[in-house]
């Protein structure tokens, strides 16, 4: 008997002809078609995916800044209204218990959105970090299903379902709005590297939403997407994972992303000082992209070495062929001595030692339009 919950799209999946994997305790489409042709809608025309596995968790009340504040790396009481901002919950110790989005619906209203498989640790260790703060913590998960379009037309298929003009919805916003006759949150984010929008839904209103894109987004090139090549899209677009390049054993400096750790504010915030050494110390480890010109992919775990000794220097966190770039990328935490661009070292894949290049990440940016 499975224990794994479906989504609210769960039959338009079976209809579509997804198939599935159990990830989180959800069960995900992970392909309909081929990962590389739903990878190469989202880069070319439109992707449209189903992420209702993710957690919704929602704080609201008179010191909800302060208390986000105190729990959170970042300064969420300086997020506008319609806001949002990316930001980590950090542990005592500074080591990363997940990354999150974290959107200001009102003065006293924020929309906190956690990774599927970390939802129930993020809510429990935010329940207890407000606890002193006139505030209260709401997980709403099971009220919201969220679907995202995300693609350099995404805008073109989004546009003529809902009332909102998009070109006044900037990047990393969010409104309120309707959006195929159904009241919905409307954000403009996503985890692709692409333009695109995040709609948090009712799970009663997920169908016909999830058709009514699909209708006016066909003759454009929309394809539905799965988890597969979101995958491949965010390892392009060098997006950390959680379980991969973030972790209770990492913190956000190895990561390089040091930049969402807000020393400055006025509240006092959980894991300050570990995070203070570890950025006055310098990480050891860095996180780095590495290409390759082989053919096969470096993958998640595997050793990179230093050419001229063979030493192990660092693990790869991620991997694949990249089918926008048509060669394989990786990145990987390597000792701080090899993260210069165009260090060259070696990953041991099943005992071959295939070369590769330190490159900046991302590996791809899109053209701003």
């Amino acid at each position: 008997m499975s224990l794994t919950r479906a989504t609210p799209l769960a039959a338009e999946h079976q209809q579509l002809g997804a198939s599935f994997t159990d990830f989180a305790g959800w069960t995900m489409p992970v392909r309909y078609t081929s990962d590389i042709a739903e990878h190469n809608a989202v880069r070319t025309t439109a992707g449209l995916f189903d992420l209702s596995h993710m957690g919704e968790l929602e704080v609201v009340g008179a010191c909800a800044a302060r208390a986000l504040d105190h729990s959170l790396v970042g300064t969420p009481s300086k997020i506008g209204l319609g806001r949002a901002r990316y930001s980590m919950l950090c542990a005592e110790d500074g080591g990363v218990i997940d990354d999150l989005v974290v959107y200001r619906l009102a003065d006293d209203h924020f929309l906190i959105v956690a990774n599927a498989s970390n939802t129930a640790v993020v809510r429990d260790e935010l329940k207890q970090r407000i606890a002193g703060y006139e505030t209260e913590l709401r997980d709403t998960t099971d009220d919201w299903a969220l679907i995202a379009v995300q693609g350099p037309v995404s805008a073109q298929i989004v546009a003529p379902l809902t009332y909102t003009d998009l070109t006044d919805l900037k990047y990393y916003e969010i409104t309120e709005t309707k959006l195929a006759n159904s009241n919905v949150l409307l954000a403009r984010t996503g985890y692709t590297g692409e333009d695109g929008f995040e709609i948090y839904c009712r799970p009663a209103d997920a169908s016909q939403i999830w058709a009514e894109l699909l209708r006016v987004g066909t003759p454009y090139g929309l394809k539905p997407c799965g988890l597969a090549c979101r995958d491949t899209l965010r390892l392009e677009a060098g997006m950390p994972l959680y379980g991969n390049e973030l972790s209770r054993e990492l913190t956000p400096f190895e990561a390089g992303l040091g930049r969402v750790v807000a020393f400055g504010k006025e509240e006092d915030f959980v894991g300050r000082e570990a995070l203070a050494r570890r950025r006055d110390e310098g990480a050891q480890r860095v996180l780095v992209g590495l290409t390759s010109s082989a053919r096969r992919s470096p993958r998640s775990g595997y050793a990179v070495l230093d050419p001229a000794t063979g030493r192990e220097v660092g693990t790869v966190t991620s991997g694949a062929p990249s089918p926008t770039l048509g060669h394989p990328i990786a990145m990987a935490y390597v000792e701080g001595i090899y993260q210069e661009p165009g260090t060259r070292l070696q990953v041991d894949i099943r005992g071959t030692h295939d070369d590769v290049v330190v490159v900046p990440l991302p590996f791809y940016r899109r053209q701003e339009s």
